[in-house]
Protein backbone atom coordinates (compact mmCIF):
# COMPACT_ATOMS: atom_id res chain seq x y z
CA UNK A 1 0.00 0.00 0.00
CA UNK A 2 1.69 3.49 -0.89
CA UNK A 3 -0.13 6.82 0.19
CA UNK A 4 -0.44 7.80 -3.64
CA UNK A 5 -3.11 4.56 -4.20
CA UNK A 6 -5.28 4.83 -1.36
CA UNK A 7 -9.26 6.03 -1.78
CA UNK A 8 -11.54 5.97 0.67
CA UNK A 9 -14.21 3.12 1.19
CA UNK A 10 -16.84 2.03 -1.82
CA UNK A 11 -19.50 4.59 -0.25
CA UNK A 12 -18.20 6.66 2.28
CA UNK A 13 -18.33 9.78 0.07
CA UNK A 14 -20.98 11.30 -1.72
CA UNK A 15 -21.15 14.71 -3.83
CA UNK A 16 -22.76 17.49 -2.40
CA UNK A 17 -26.34 18.10 -3.89
CA UNK A 18 -25.80 21.07 -6.20
CA UNK A 19 -29.29 22.58 -7.12
CA UNK A 20 -30.44 25.37 -9.60
CA UNK A 21 -27.20 24.41 -11.90
CA UNK A 22 -29.19 23.79 -15.63
CA UNK A 23 -31.88 20.94 -16.89
CA UNK A 24 -30.33 18.56 -17.21
CA UNK A 25 -28.98 18.35 -13.42
CA UNK A 26 -32.45 17.16 -12.26
CA UNK A 27 -32.27 20.37 -10.18
CA UNK A 28 -32.49 23.34 -12.42
CA UNK A 29 -35.01 26.10 -12.32
CA UNK A 30 -36.96 25.47 -8.74
CA UNK A 31 -33.59 23.72 -7.55
CA UNK A 32 -36.26 21.07 -5.84
CA UNK A 33 -38.26 24.24 -3.86
CA UNK A 34 -41.32 23.19 -6.03
CA UNK A 35 -43.52 26.06 -7.27
CA UNK A 36 -44.22 29.20 -5.16
CA UNK A 37 -45.45 29.74 -1.93
CA UNK A 38 -43.44 30.52 1.68
CA UNK A 39 -41.37 27.45 1.01
CA UNK A 40 -39.94 28.63 -1.90
CA UNK A 41 -38.79 31.76 -0.96
CA UNK A 42 -35.18 32.54 -0.09
CA UNK A 43 -36.16 33.25 4.00
CA UNK A 44 -39.42 32.41 4.06
CA UNK A 45 -40.13 30.22 6.86
CA UNK A 46 -42.57 29.79 9.79
CA UNK A 47 -41.85 28.82 13.32
CA UNK A 48 -42.09 24.83 14.61
CA UNK A 49 -45.69 24.14 15.28
CA UNK A 50 -46.93 26.75 12.79
CA UNK A 51 -50.29 25.56 10.86
CA UNK A 52 -50.87 28.56 8.90
CA UNK A 53 -52.79 30.46 11.19
CA UNK A 54 -54.76 27.55 12.32
CA UNK A 55 -54.66 27.53 16.19
CA UNK A 56 -51.78 25.03 16.90
CA UNK A 57 -52.38 21.19 18.00
CA UNK A 58 -49.85 22.18 21.14
CA UNK A 59 -52.76 25.15 21.91
CA UNK A 60 -56.05 23.19 20.56
CA UNK A 61 -55.14 20.72 23.57
CA UNK A 62 -55.54 21.57 27.58
CA UNK A 63 -52.71 21.66 29.75
CA UNK A 64 -52.77 19.23 31.60
CA UNK A 65 -50.34 18.21 35.00
CA UNK A 66 -47.79 19.76 37.33
CA UNK A 67 -44.06 18.54 38.40
CA UNK A 68 -43.30 19.78 41.79
CA UNK A 69 -40.13 21.55 42.09
CA UNK A 70 -39.81 19.84 45.58
CA UNK A 71 -39.30 16.48 43.95
CA UNK A 72 -35.57 16.45 44.34
CA UNK A 73 -35.84 16.96 48.28
CA UNK A 74 -37.77 14.58 48.67
CA UNK A 75 -37.48 10.79 49.12
CA UNK A 76 -38.02 7.78 50.00
CA UNK A 77 -37.33 4.41 51.20
CA UNK A 78 -38.39 0.87 51.90
CA UNK A 79 -39.05 -1.22 55.20
CA UNK A 80 -36.40 -3.73 52.94
CA UNK A 81 -33.51 -0.82 52.59
CA UNK A 82 -34.00 -0.41 56.16
CA UNK A 83 -33.75 -4.01 57.21
CA UNK A 84 -30.73 -4.37 54.57
CA UNK A 85 -29.13 -1.15 56.27
CA UNK A 86 -28.34 -3.13 59.05
CA UNK A 87 -27.91 0.40 61.64
CA UNK A 88 -29.88 0.81 65.08
CA UNK A 89 -29.77 4.09 64.35
CA UNK A 90 -31.11 5.74 61.23
CA UNK A 91 -31.34 9.53 60.21
CA UNK A 92 -30.69 11.09 56.73
CA UNK A 93 -27.09 11.51 56.96
CA UNK A 94 -26.53 7.68 57.58
CA UNK A 95 -29.13 7.13 54.65
CA UNK A 96 -26.63 9.45 52.71
CA UNK A 97 -23.81 7.93 53.17
CA UNK A 98 -25.32 4.11 52.60
CA UNK A 99 -26.58 5.84 49.31
CA UNK A 100 -30.14 4.91 49.59
CA UNK A 101 -31.01 8.89 49.12
CA UNK A 102 -29.02 11.67 46.76
CA UNK A 103 -27.18 14.78 48.20
CA UNK A 104 -29.85 17.09 47.95
CA UNK A 105 -32.47 15.21 49.88
CA UNK A 106 -34.04 17.10 52.68
CA UNK A 107 -37.34 14.93 53.59
CA UNK A 108 -37.17 11.22 53.57
CA UNK A 109 -40.48 8.94 54.43
CA UNK A 110 -40.31 5.52 55.02
CA UNK A 111 -42.78 3.48 53.81
CA UNK A 112 -44.12 -0.03 53.63
CA UNK A 113 -42.95 -2.35 51.21
CA UNK A 114 -40.91 -5.31 52.34
CA UNK A 115 -40.33 -6.84 55.51
CA UNK A 116 -38.75 -5.54 58.72
CA UNK A 117 -37.82 -8.14 61.31
CA UNK A 118 -34.41 -6.04 63.36
CA UNK A 119 -35.18 -3.14 66.00
CA UNK A 120 -34.53 -0.17 64.29
CA UNK A 121 -34.56 3.70 65.57
CA UNK A 122 -35.72 6.61 63.19
CA UNK A 123 -34.20 10.49 63.92
CA UNK A 124 -35.44 13.01 61.69
CA UNK A 125 -37.47 10.63 59.07
CA UNK A 126 -41.10 10.15 58.24
CA UNK A 127 -43.05 7.16 57.81
CA UNK A 128 -46.50 6.17 56.53
CA UNK A 129 -49.34 4.55 58.88
CA UNK A 130 -48.43 0.64 57.55
CA UNK A 131 -44.72 1.67 57.59
CA UNK A 132 -44.91 3.30 61.19
CA UNK A 133 -47.01 -0.20 62.27
CA UNK A 134 -44.56 -2.34 61.16
CA UNK A 135 -41.54 -0.56 62.79
CA UNK A 136 -43.20 -0.38 66.24
CA UNK A 137 -43.95 -4.70 65.74
CA UNK A 138 -40.51 -4.72 65.29
CA UNK A 139 -39.64 -2.96 68.32
CA UNK A 140 -38.55 -0.06 66.81
CA UNK A 141 -38.82 3.36 67.52
CA UNK A 142 -39.83 6.95 65.53
CA UNK A 143 -38.14 10.21 66.93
Amino acid sequence: MQLNTIKPSAGSKHAKRRVGRGIGSGLGKTAGRGHKGQKSRAGGYHKVGFEGGQMPLQRRLPKRGFKSHQLKYNAEITLQELQLLGADEVDLLTLKQAGLVGELVKHVKVIKTGELSKKVSLKGIGATAGAKAAIEAAGGVLA
